[in-house]
């Protein structure tokens, strides 16, 4: 009886587990947020080509980043048992078959860039730069969360220069409101990498100040997080509806906060996964109501 050959592994499936393409869903709803205020801005209508080049943009440019990331960390990752089962450490993923998916993503973002407008062609390599300077940050300062926040600004300042072509200090609010809401859960998240990292040698928030530091560091910065998310709502001429949903999003970063403790880390990946996953699913519903009910967004 002849054996029957084993499946070919399929790269491209692999590559997206390496990059957690899932977790585009962090950066995309404020992306959107961003574009659809622009639009209300700019004639009032949806411009559905200019949102499908944003998503287009915003998911290439966060695999250009994830993908360098694995590529820079792993060494690091190998020496972590919380990362040692990453691809590219195991060797599901090859590393020419990273740097081929990241090398095929930043020519998806750069023609996205260009099809947006000239604006957005000149600012990409300052885009990528913060996206991926994040990687080597931990090398160098006990800070990288602060490099985290400036890469997760990039979103939403993007998608309103995707649409108008020029820049925008709303969007920039908006920028620093999801990076101080990312950079600031990163603060908790790092803890879980708290003795590796020490004795691996590189910086975080926690290395620097312990497990409740950390956690006290992250608690300004979510009310940081919430006053930002209110002022964007009053630069952009948001209404009631926003504020309702930053209400929700404020009484979500309590709750992400009275689960996790000094004492108690267990439940990080449930703050994480589930109640970082509503902040922007609850955010982006909000404001496309408070866009379309109120302010008269069009399709």
């Amino acid at each position: 009886m002849v054996a029957m050959a084993a499946p070919a592994p399929n790269r491209v499936q692999a590559f997206m587990r390496l990059v957690v393409i899932e977790h585009s869903i962090f950066a995309l709803p404020f992306a959107y947020v961003a574009a659809l205020a622009a639009m209300r801005l700019d004639g009032g209508r949806v411009q559905w080509g200019t949102l499908l080049l944003i998503t287009v943009a915003m998911v290439a440019a966060r695999t250009v980043a994830m993908a360098a990331n694995r590529i820079i960390d792993r060494r690091i990752d190998g020496e972590n048992p919380r990362t040692a089962s990453r691809e590219l450490v195991t060797g599901a993923v090859s590393l020419r078959t990273a740097w081929v998916g990241l090398l095929l993503s930043l020519v998806v973002f750069e023609v996205a860039a260009a099809a947006l407008n000239p604006l957005c062609l000149v600012l990409s390599p300052v885009a990528l730069f913060l996206l991926v300077i994040y990687s080597y940050a931990k090398r160098f300062t006990n800070y990288p969360q602060l490099f985290l926040a400036a890469a997760q600004a990039v979103a939403p300042v993007g998608a309103w220069v995707g649409v108008t072509g020029s820049w925008s200090w709303p969007a920039f609010v908006l920028g620093v409101a999801v990076g101080t809401w990312i950079g600031g859960f990163d603060c908790i998240y790092a803890v879980q990498d708290l003795e590796a990292d020490r004795r691996i040698g590189i910086g975080s928030v926690p290395v620097k100040h312990g497990v409740r530091g950390a956690l006290i560091i992250s608690a300004v910065t979510h009310v940081v997080t919430v006053a930002f998310y209110l002022w964007f709502g009053a630069l952009a001429d948001l209404g009631w509806l926003w504020t309702a949903g930053v209400a929700v999003t404020a009484a979500v970063l309590v709750y992400e906060h009275a689960i996790v403790k000094p004492s108690d880390m267990s439940r990080v990946n449930r703050a994480f996964f589930t109640a970082n996953g509503v902040i922007g699913i609850v955010l982006f519903v909000f404001a496309l109501l408070d866009l379309v009910a109120l302010q008269g967004l069009r399709a």
